[in-house]
């Protein structure tokens, strides 16, 4: 029978061939895999990668142990009945395919509503209903399709953290392959007639020629690949030319010794797949060192209320939250760790979780996720565990969540890269054919040198360690920025807008006075009870400025953004807020106010008067040489006069905007062109925050969480923002300083490549070292420019 292989895997079938629609299986499983996406429509599968599959292992009864609840409550990040969050470990996970059949498992399976691979991790994140699915079948079902997890019970993992070895053995075959290739060429270089017999001479090429092989097919392999998938989606990206230049050398030099007209070029491939490795290995490790510095160091500048019997109410880091403390959750906080609660009403959102927005009521002893939003009021909880900060990132930096600002933004790279490769191919072509017609031997030195010394790898790298370096200095300084993209994006704003009450304003220095009816004693209990609950900047004023009084549960408890709040404990009805919302005719616009009624009856109001934030007018002097500046308040115009002594003339100040109010405003000036920068406390900003071009939430104290800001700004650090802008501008300038450097370097280079006194081997060595100076070049750059932040 014809040897053939199997349309699935991959692999040859030797023994065994099964036929099924004209395809070729080497084994039922693969065969059974095929028909499973037949059936789905799923075979697009095939499309992105030829053989993408992997043969599924017998796997009856392996995972019975996925149906004990003790289990599943270990493994599980997310349990709240209905629905369940896993992220397992996939060893095989290795292509486009790969990733493409993974986030499609709901056509596989209807109770898996989402599915999200992390490639660099080999993990999946799987959201599936309970009712509909289980574990067990989630994991039966990705087994089924050769995509088994790995699931420890040694530890109740479902993943340990693999070290991806992948490149290290491929940089060892490629030196290994090189240093004996160059050992073999000794004889021909210094033209020892005497040992380079006509006997040895063809051995000893067919042996570099074997050496080759693994280097060209294993060692290399990324190249091609990325090669591959680039110009299958019509884009030239940075692998091509290598990947062309490798190709070219290994079929010349292969023709050479089959038609015996010399021994190749043998060591310069080898060499130069090994000087390509050894480049890549040092920019790998570089990178993650600022990788992992940005996840060590980038924890939300947010807190929570713990609750203690020595020192009552206290303010603290999330990350400083130790298993067995009392937590309390005002309402529109975020959870931020797994706990129990204790008393209180809960109404959980765990939309930034699963992604639906249907609130789950809890009661007493019930078990609280971290993700979810307290939408009901106050509540206290016991934390069962300290904080995972790399989850509360994996919340914020969810793209489910996201609009995905920068799918309309080009960055610098994309802009510059594309017409760089084509240039390079245009170079390489037309310096070959020229010297074709002058020198014939040196036309394939020519071709591979220009390719391999003009690889646009230190153009494609200026960026990343840029931005990479710079958000981890952000990080330091209390500015914490979500993606490199922000960064460039807030290079390009040119408008600025602040939201007034909790943003330009300090709740800590903030003063009021009361006028109005004697509130009783009850009604003094639930009015600071009522602001106990509530998150908004002049309620957290008014809370602490009040004498402590009794702590009571509420009976209700509701927010209305842009309004106010209302609550009731048994037969006592409250209202805080705007005039118009407790029921006062009261018209007066003099200062910012908080008006009370209880029991539908007007009892008077809270006069606040505002302390600004340190540095305010130097900042915004700053700003307004540079940008437009707008300030959008929801409060009355009783701060105007103020704000217009402090401000800068043409600063915009436009009041009682509500928070639709505020995204309309941003959405109409970004059709005129604007670029808009938006500074908000996180509550009632967060439409504005999502519509801007960037959008960040100011944290002072309160465990205000927000999906839709693209940087958090710790309060202290308010009067740093110019110089924060500044910096990504300057960034810019750094990145554009290193293209100059490359250009330069690509030009001198060139110069010895298409004139032939370049060897491919020589380009090999130069083009990791040019990648090396603009990797080093834009860290002392950005270390430099992070000192004067300082």
């Amino acid at each position: 029978m014809d040897k053939s292989t199997c349309f699935h895997c991959g692999d040859p079938c030797d023994s065994t061939i099964i036929k099924y629609n004209e395809k070729t299986f080497c084994c039922n499983g693969c065969k059974t895999v095929y028909e499973i996406f037949s059936e789905n429509d799923l075979t697009c599968y095939y499309d992105l990668q030829a053989a993408p599959g992997a043969v599924p292992k017998e796997i009856q009864g392996k995972y019975d142990f996925l149906g004990q609840e003790n289990i599943i409550e270990k493994l599980t990040e997310f349990n709240d009945g209905n629905t369940q969050i896993v992220t397992l470990y996939i060893p095989h996970i290795h292509c486009s395919s790969c990733i493409w059949i993974l986030e499609n498992g709901n056509k596989l399976n209807p109770g898996i509503t989402a599915s999200q691979v992390n490639f660099g991790k080999k993990t999946v994140r799987v959201t599936y209903n309970t009712e509909k699915t289980s574990l067990k079948e989630v994991v039966l079902l990705l087994s089924s399709i050769g995509y088994e997890p790995y699931i420890s019970l040694d530890d109740f993992k479902t993943g340990k953290e693999h070290i991806n070895r992948s490149l290290i053995y491929k940089l060892g075959i490629a030196g290994f392959a090189f240093g004996n290739v160059m050992f073999l060429s000794f004889p021909e270089y210094f033209e020892v007639g005497e040992f380079w017999l006509e006997q040895y001479k063809h051995l000893f090429r067919w042996l570099m020629f074997s050496f080759s092989l693994p280097v060209v097919f294993y060692s290399a392999q990324d190249y091609f690949i990325s090669a591959y998938k680039g110009l299958r989606a019509k884009i030239l990206n940075i692998d091509v030319p290598i990947a062309l230049g490798i190709t070219v050398l290994f079929v010349r030099s292969t023709a050479e010794i089959i038609f015996d007209l010399g021994s190749g070029f043998f060591d310069s491939l080898t060499g130069l797949v090994f000087f390509l490795l050894l480049g890549k290995f040092f920019q790998q490790k570089t990178y993650s060192f600022l990788s992992f510095e940005r996840d060590y160091k980038s924890y939300f500048p947010i807190a929570v209320t713990k609750i203690s019997s020595e020192e009552g109410e206290t303010p603290i880091q999330v990350y400083e939250i130790k298993k067995g403390d009392r937590l309390l959750i005002r309402n529109e906080e975020l959870i931020p760790v797994d706990g129990i609660l204790i008393n209180g009403k809960a109404r959980i959102d765990y939309s930034f979780v699963t992604g639906e927005s249907e609130t789950v009521s809890k009661k007493s002893g019930d078990k609280l996720f971290a993700g979810g939003k307290q939408t009901a009021g106050i509540m206290e909880m016991e934390a069962i565990k300290s904080v995972e900060q790399s989850y509360l990132t994996q919340l914020w930096s969810n793209d489910v969540f996201s609009k995905n600002k920068e799918d309309a933004f080009k960055t610098l790279t994309n802009k510059i890269s594309k017409q760089f490769t084509i240039a390079v191919l245009s170079i390489a072509v037309i310096a070959t054919t020229f010297w074709l017609f002058v020198d014939t031997s040196k036309a394939m030195n020519v071709f591979t040198a220009v390719l391999i010394i003009a690889c646009p790898c230190a153009i494609a790298l200026s960026a990343p360690f840029t931005f990479g370096n710079l958000l981890r200095i952000f990080g330091k300084q209390k500015f914490y920025v979500k993606n490199a993209s922000v960064i460039e994006q807030l290079a390009a704003i040119n408008t600025i807008i602040f939201d007034k009450t909790g943003t330009i304003t300090s709740n800590k220095q903030s003063t009021a006075t009361y006028e109005g009816e004697t509130l009783s004693n009850s009604e003094e209990i639930l009015l600071k009870n009522t602001l106990r609950g509530s998150n908004h900047p002049l309620s957290r004023t008014l809370y602490n400025i009040l004498e402590e009084n009794n702590i009571i549960t509420l009976n209700h408890f509701e927010e209305h953004l842009g309004k106010g709040i209302e609550a009731s404990h048994n037969n006592e009805n409250i209202k805080i807020g705007s005039a118009s919302f407790v029921g006062s005719t009261e018209t007066s616009v003099l200062n910012t106010a908080v008006h009370i009624s209880t029991n539908n009856t007007y009892k008077g109001k809270y006069t606040f008067y505002n302390s600004y934030r340190k540095g305010l007018a130097k900042l915004f002097n700053k700003l307004k040489k540079h940008y437009d500046l707008v300030i959008l308040s929801g409060d009355n115009e009783g701060e105007l006069d103020n704000l217009k002594k402090l401000l800068p003339t043409k600063t915009k100040l436009i009041f009682n905007q509500k928070p639709n109010d505020k995204l309309e405003y941003i959405k109409y000036h970004q059709t005129e062109g604007a670029k808009v920068l938006m500074i908000g406390d996180g509550l009632n900003d967060a439409g504005a925050l999502a519509q801007s071009n960037v959008g960040i939430a100011l944290s002072e104290n309160v465990n205000v969480f927000s999906p839709a800001c693209d940087a958090i700004l710790d309060a202290s650090k308010f009067n740093q923002l110019y110089n924060y802008i500044k910096a990504s501008k300057s960034a810019i300038k750094i990145i554009k300083w290193s293209f100059v450097l490359s250009f330069i370097y690509n030009i001198i280079g060139l110069y010895f490549a298409v004139t032939g006194q370049l060897a491919p081997v020589v380009a090999a060595i130069l083009m990791p070292l040019s990648s090396i100076s603009i990797v080093v070049f834009t860290t002392i750059a950005t270390n430099i420019l992070g000192r004067k932040l300082k």
